[in-house]
């Protein structure tokens, strides 16, 4: 496997690629142009720029997390052809850069919910956390807390220009049901699979997070049964998995480690994180360790060397620890300890796993 760190770039993120230089084992860098709105085409000069600051630190930018894709698609209006042509320009525009994977997702309106930014834990830490009896048929209060607590960074999937539009956007997704949904997936996977061949970029779904519908809206990749039915429906190596451990394992009754024995040669991003469910079914991120959660990390990081994982890896979302000010379930410290717990993991089972 290859491990990497995610970074938010120059002036939107707290961390610096001096720091992330010195976790021991992360060789990449993933990335994005977060000033970019779906749709648009990231333009060579612009990635240059990215490309300078991180082969300054000796990292490779193998990983773009994520490529938005706009909602003309999702929801499957005829101007989604103009969007796609769009995609498949930034996709040839990535591959002069060796990027190897783009991540992406297929959720429509929100990309991820939480209930709490920074939810007071036992040991004195904040994480993200979801509590279900808080999500109510009211979207718009729902965005302007996160727009409100996210420390003014700008979070991926909840952006202020998309925001502003949100009863625009819910009354645009009114006619797609969910088979719709799959139907434009598939549309947008047969027409995007050629160029992803000719740039040599696996094209990756994450999951949806959480992993069910909300404010009645559909979810696709909840369970390994639409899995299944995904790699099935457009059956092409480069159509692949961007695998996260805490939005599958968000519904206790998946089972990751299963996933990742069943799909292993589709998965070619792996984000792990650890989740710690209530009895009434509400959830907090935890730290990586197995035992302060319920995913299953030892078995999952056993699968996935068990399988001869070559892919990318990355922690996940942490805890804010020992006062750290950060994006949300983005510091520094908890997931610079999760690297070595991951590490620690795999090298026991590189040692002794014969």
């Amino acid at each position: 496997m290859q491990m990497t760190f995610r970074w938010y770039g120059e002036g939107n993120d707290s961390i610096s690629l001096s720091q992330i230089r010195q976790i021991p084992g992360v060789e990449g860098i993933v990335w994005a142009l977060h000033n970019k709105l779906p749709g648009e085409v990231w333009e060579k000069e612009e990635i240059q720029i990215v490309a300078d600051q991180l082969h300054a630190y000796g990292f490779n930018m193998d990983v773009v997390e994520s490529v938005n894709v706009h909602d003309d698609i999702k929801i499957g209006l005829p101007t989604r052809d103009k969007y796609i042509e769009n995609y498949k320009q930034t996709l040839r525009n990535l591959k002069e850069f060796g990027v190897k994977v783009v991540c992406y997702n297929f959720m429509p309106v929100f990309d991820w919910t939480r209930t709490d930014l920074f939810h007071p834990l036992p040991d004195g830490s904040t994480a993200l956390f979801y509590e279900k009896d808080k999500i109510i048929d009211d979207p718009v209060k729902m965005a302007d807390y996160i727009l409100e607590k996210c420390e003014g960074y700008t979070m991926p999937g909840w952006e202020p220009e998309r925001m502003d539009h949100l009863k625009e956007l819910f009354e645009a997704y009114k006619p797609v049901t969910k088979e719709k949904l799959w139907d434009n997936l598939k549309y947008f996977l047969e027409q995007l699979m050629p160029t992803c061949r000719e740039c040599d970029i696996k094209l990756a779904i994450h999951q949806d997070d959480p992993p069910w519908d909300i404010f009645g809206l559909p979810r696709l990749l909840v369970d390994e049964a639409s899995i299944d039915r995904f790699l099935k429906m457009v059956d092409d190596p480069y159509n692949a998995l961007t695998l996260c451990s805490g939005s599958m394992s968000s519904n206790p009754a998946n089972c990751v480690a299963d996933i990742v024995r069943k799909h292993c040669d589709r998965i070619a991003f792996a984000h792990v994180r650890n989740v710690k469910h209530f009895p009434n079914g509400d959830f907090t991120e935890a730290s990586h360790r197995d035992c302060d959660g319920d995913t299953g990390v030892l078995e999952i990081m056993k699968a996935y060397h068990d399988n001869g994982f070559k892919g990318y890896i990355r922690p996940d979302h942490g805890r804010h620890i020992w006062g750290e000010k950060c994006r949300p379930g983005y510091g520094l410290y908890d997931r610079a300890l999760g690297i070595m717990y991951l590490l620690g993991i795999w090298d026991t089972l590189e040692r002794y796993d014969k």
